[in-house]
């Protein structure tokens, strides 16, 4: 719960710093990644935990393309086997929820890539904690595109 409300109080402020004094920020062009911390379950369950990564790509000073994956805590990719219990599909719903999840991660890049900020990009149900990650990641990344 602290690092979803970090996570919020940041992209609440991060905003107002960024025009601070009526100026806009400019990125550099480049290559940036950004990684979130590792997520790990209140419940002390495995489900959910792990982190996410983007790797954004800035041209002419705006966001040009942006992919977004998310990671088991061993650094294992989640995938279309995400969801899986010893590579077959043992809780149908689980599995569902997992990859809903888990597609999510692209419509987070794509809205990014669209707004040109994390402005008006809201989390989607089935997906907060791939959100939050992302909000976070983003933030990461962003910070060293900053001229």
């Amino acid at each position: 719960m602290k690092k979803i409300l970090t996570t919020l109080i940041l992209t609440l402020l991060l905003p107002a710093s960024i025009t601070a004094c009526g100026k806009e920020v400019s990125y550099a062009d480049g290559t940036y990644t950004g990684r979130s911390e590792v997520y790990e379950s209140e419940d002390g369950s495995d489900n959910g935990n792990g982190y996410g990564e983007v790797t954004i790509t800035i041209k002419d000073g705006a966001i040009s393309d942006c992919v977004y994956l998310t990671y088991e805590v061993d650094g294992s990719l989640k995938d279309e086997n995400y969801g899986m219990e010893d590579g077959r599909i043992a809780n149908k719903d689980f599995y569902n929820k997992a990859q809903k999840a888990n597609a999510a991660c692209a419509e987070y890049a794509q809205m990014l890539v669209q707004n040109g900020s994390l402005d008006g990009i809201d989390a989607i149900s089935g997906a907060t904690i791939n959100y939050n990650e992302f909000v976070e990641a983003v933030e990461n990344a962003l910070a060293g595109a900053v001229q």
